[in-house]
């Protein structure tokens, strides 16, 4: 009997296989688990060349799996000057200063928001004067210069976002009193001279004034992109995350970033891809399904680190904005994915077309969840869609005849839960009627679908998602939405670990700890069936390994081993 590589003992083992009471110890062997059960029987594994580690009574856990991730922004936020320290309006001009004396003159000066990450709720709010620099504010900080001080991406918070410009920003824009913007949502704020005093305050919640009046900023490039995927990667590890799902879509630069990661040996997490496509009709869709989309039909093309499968396929939005973000192509800005803007019919004929070339479909349902299997429906008496495992991303309201039509269709549903209760659950407080049926994660449990749970980036530790679900606390009153939709710890945590796994198919080798499957795994600072709710929230990983490998903890690691 070969001996094992490394024996992880002495701790509580959640294995989140159904039923199956928690272990003491785990064995690995190479990328693999090779055994798990009490440390006695761990124990028989133990060769002459094994490593030990003891786990002192914490809690290991699978590998989290972020089902809604939009990982590549996490390190992005950390390539631009922050101004989450600043309290006033010489807080944020002194750091424009800095970068003033550091950067050549004419160069441009882009900061993070004003506020604080990750949300940056109230944006100038925070600061003592209650108001965004003006242009002649930043003129004198950076007379030479180009300043942008950008407003919040809206998913992170919630709108209005202000940014704010100098003299030279503006010119360069040709922003000035009969400026009027191609896109809705974007104010230009006026001085006394009425003249614009280089505020810019916006409504949408994905900001397209890049897309749209500010198109000389510049973009995150490729290399920017890349670089921020790399800080990304230790960010979603410190949080126990091993593999994370894209089901919103990347666009074409963003898989070629993940690509380039992946082709350098870098990607330490397994991520798992589908396609934000950029055609704009459904002439270009049948071509580009047709002829260039072929290694993402069915399950995908990759291996276990990289993969890509499917196409992510909007409902809703806004013409004008759709248009804006594909002029700018590549870039997306903060979003990673290309925006839409679908009528249902629009919907339809790209579903249609992406069954009958055997792509998975994805989509952002939240409220329109019904009027989306209608449309599967309609496809599955053609198109059997049960093993094909379509995605309902973002569930918002659901009843019970929705849950039903799911189970029949095969459709796999993901949610964001610390988005859509805590951040968002405000607005379902007044529907008391249909609160049960808003985000109904433990109806749909119960009801034997793999729902799985994501971050959004909104923050990035699936820790958050697990507590939303237990607690359903909206952040403005405390109260609680829909009280018995609320899940219990281990089922928490089953929609952040072994749920996950469904949306790959790769139920069969991760998700869950039993021999055979990826030595994916997290050791947990805090005992999450134990620790007080609101503590719940908080829990770090102490280690995390992704086939076996450790990715975060080395230093607990060379200190618990024997």
């Amino acid at each position: 009997m070969r001996g094992a590589d490394l024996i992880l003992q002495g701790g509580q083992v959640l294995t989140m296989v159904p039923g199956a009471r928690p272990a003491q110890a785990v064995a690995l062997s190479g990328d693999r688990v090779l055994a798990v059960g009490s440390d006695a029987e761990v124990a028989r594994r133990r060769g002459p060349d094994t490593r030990v580690i003891d786990l002192g009574g914490r809690t290991l856990v699978p590998g989290l799996i972020d089902a809604h991730a939009h990982m590549e922004r996490e390190g992005l936020k950390t390539l631009r000057p922050s101004l989450a320290h600043a309290r006033s309006i010489a807080d944020v001009l002194a750091v424009v200063a800095a970068e003033a004396a550091r950067k050549p003159p004419g160069s441009w000066i882009v900061t993070m928001p004003v506020g604080q990450p990750p949300f940056y709720f109230g944006g100038p709010s925070n600061l003592a004067e209650g108001r965004m620099p003006d242009r002649h504010e930043l003129d004198a900080a950076a007379p030479d210069h180009l300043v942008y001080i950008p407003g919040l991406f809206g998913n992170w918070g919630v709108p209005p976002g202000h940014s704010a410009l100098n003299s030279r920003a503006l010119a360069l824009h040709r922003i000035d009193d009969a400026t009027c913007p191609d896109c809705s949502g974007l104010t230009i704020e006026l001085g006394a001279d009425g003249q614009p005093n280089g505020v810019i305050v916006e409504t949408n919640k994905r900001p397209l004034i890049e897309f749209s009046i500010l198109t000389q900023v510049p973009a995150f490039g490729f290399e920017d992109r890349l670089e921020g995927l790399r800080r990304s990667l230790p960010l979603y590890h410190a949080f126990g995350t091993t593999s994370i799902y894209e089901g919103h879509g990347s666009s074409p630069e963003t898989i070629a970033v993940y690509r380039r990661l992946w082709e350098e040996g870098g990607l330490t997490m397994r991520t798992r891809l589908c396609v934000s496509p950029t055609w704009s009709n459904v002439q270009e869709a049948r071509l580009a399904m047709r002829d260039w989309l072929s290694y993402a039909r069915g399950r995908g093309t990759g291996d276990p680190m990289l993969s890509v499968g499917g196409v992510y396929i909007g409902l809703g939005g806004d013409k004008a904005a759709a248009s804006a973000v594909r002029r700018a192509l590549p870039n997306t800005g903060w979003m990673g994915f290309v925006e839409w803007a679908n009528r249902i019919e629009d919907f339809s004929d790209y579903a249609w077309l992406a069954a009958e070339y055997d792509l998975r479909v994805h989509s952002v349902v939240v409220d329109r969840l019904a009027e989306v299997l209608d449309v599967f429906e309609a496809i599955d008496a053609r198109f059997p869609l049960a093993a094909r495992r379509w995605v309902v991303e973002h569930v918002g309201h659901v009843t019970a005849e929705d849950i039903g039509r799911v189970r029949r269709l095969g459709i796999m549903v993901t949610s964001i839960p610390f988005y859509m209760l805590w951040k968002n659950g405000a607005s379902r407080l007044s529907d008391e009627a249909r609160q049960e049926q808003f985000l109904p994660q433990r109806a749909l449990l119960e009801a034997g679908l793999p729902l799985a749970a994501g971050s959004d980036n909104i923050p990035v530790s699936l820790f958050t998602a697990a507590w939303a679900s237990v607690a359903r606390q909206e952040r403005t009153t405390g109260r609680v939405v829909g009280p018995g939709q609320a899940l219990d710890r281990l089922q928490a945590l089953q929609t952040v670990t072994r749920n996950g796994a469904f949306l790959s198919f790769e139920e069969d080798r991760k998700g869950t700890l039993a021999p055979g499957h990826w030595a994916d795994l997290a050791v947990l600072d805090a005992d999450p069936l134990t620790v007080p709710v609101d503590a719940l929230a908080h829990i770090r990983a102490e280690l995390t390994l992704v086939g076996g490998r450790a990715v975060h903890g080395q230093p607990f690691l060379q200190a618990q081993s024997s």
